[in-house]
């Protein structure tokens, strides 16, 4: 693949697109405070009610600085930020985990605390919108005897060990690495690009309507391990769509070594996406064959665009080049892009 030059014009409208649905820098010390200000407030709650809360990590795309400003509903833009925070209490008694209780309980903490904010209760969590673009979802977990380790619920009653921790530092430690090789694309921005990409692609997708966030963080990681980041965004992104179509395509296994051994290939599993802090976690579990192949025909349909863009780049034609690139991010591509 040619080189392409940081100052292109493909490199330019990417690097302005990225901008344009990150979250401002600005705002994430008013988000901080705001976020300790919760914690407090319902911890201090819980504690009244009788209940333990063990610790507050911190967890989500924000944490993580890989979450978006604004999403895609249909082909509509909607400003919005969804910021976790999770709260881990001790079980009434040991291996009692029962989901709804507690939410209910997080309910009567909210509407306690913060009786004049608007609230959604889901059968997880409790989300309180402080305004129409930012919203905190209280997340109740479970504590274990390990304090970087906790309990998941999930709505169907299963419950999961994980370690929202450890999560977070998973992804915060491969932006570090990225930072550390001058004159690069940033790994966390490169997620951004194709958590908007996955949106666009889930609102004309046949069977496949969502790819949650923690696929798309581990096929991303998968990638960089493997390939790094390179000088511009369409460099990575052609390298990164090329080698995840053959993965996905092929249904190979996407494991980890950060915080535990890789599992061995499990031959009854129709793909394995391993938890890199839950060995036992597949969390492609619950996909089916047709789901997995067209999301490999996603990533090999954005494969050969990525190359259409950065051919149309170096032959200068401009108009071309932004053709391909609203082909893969909508046309919110077109009207965000400039400078």
């Amino acid at each position: 693949m040619a080189d392409l030059n940081t100052k292109s014009k493909l490199h330019a409208r990417l690097s302005a697109f990225v901008e344009w649905v990150a979250p401002d820098p600005e705002t994430r010390g008013e988000i901080n405070g705001q976020i300790d200000e919760i914690r407090t407030r319902i911890s201090d709650k819980a504690k009244e009610d009788g209940l333990t809360v063990t610790a507050t990590p911190r967890a989500g795309s924000f944490a993580k600085d890989t979450g978006l400003r604004r999403h895609m509903r249909g082909e509509s833009e909607v400003e919005g930020q969804d910021i976790d925070v999770p709260f881990v209490v001790k079980p009434p008694k040991e291996g009692e985990y029962q989901l709804g209780p507690m939410v209910d309980k997080f309910e009567k903490y909210a509407n306690s605390s913060y009786p004049k904010t608007e609230k959604d209760k889901t059968k997880s969590s409790i989300k309180l919108k402080f305004t129409s673009t930012l919203s905190y979802d209280l997340v109740p977990l479970f504590a274990t005897k390990d304090p970087e380790r906790q309990i998941l619920v999930r709505t169907d009653g299963e419950y999961i060990e994980t370690s929202e921790q450890k999560h977070t530092e998973f992804i915060t430690d491969r932006t570090s690495k990225s930072d550390e090789k001058k004159g690069v694309v940033r790994f966390n921005e490169c997620v951004r690009l194709v958590k908007w990409w996955r949106e666009v692609r889930c609102a004309d997708g046949n069977y496949l309507k969502e790819v949650p966030s923690i696929i798309i963080d581990l096929l991303c990681a998968k990638a960089f391990d493997r390939l790094s980041v390179q000088t511009t965004y369409a460099q990575t992104m052609t390298e990164w769509f090329t080698y995840l179509a053959h993965v996905v395509r092929k249904k190979e296994q996407v494991a980890f070594s950060d915080y535990a051994k890789i599992p061995p290939i499990d031959k009854t599993a129709t793909w394995q996406v391993i938890d890199p802090v839950n060995p036992d976690n597949n969390i492609a579990n619950k996909m089916r064959v047709y789901e997995i192949d067209e999301l490999a025909e996603w990533f090999e349909s954005g494969r050969d665009v990525w190359n259409r863009a950065i051919a149309a780049d170096l032959r200068k034609e401009d108009s071309r080049s932004l053709e391909q690139l609203v082909g893969l991010f909508g046309n919110s591509l077109k009207n965000h892009c400039e400078d």
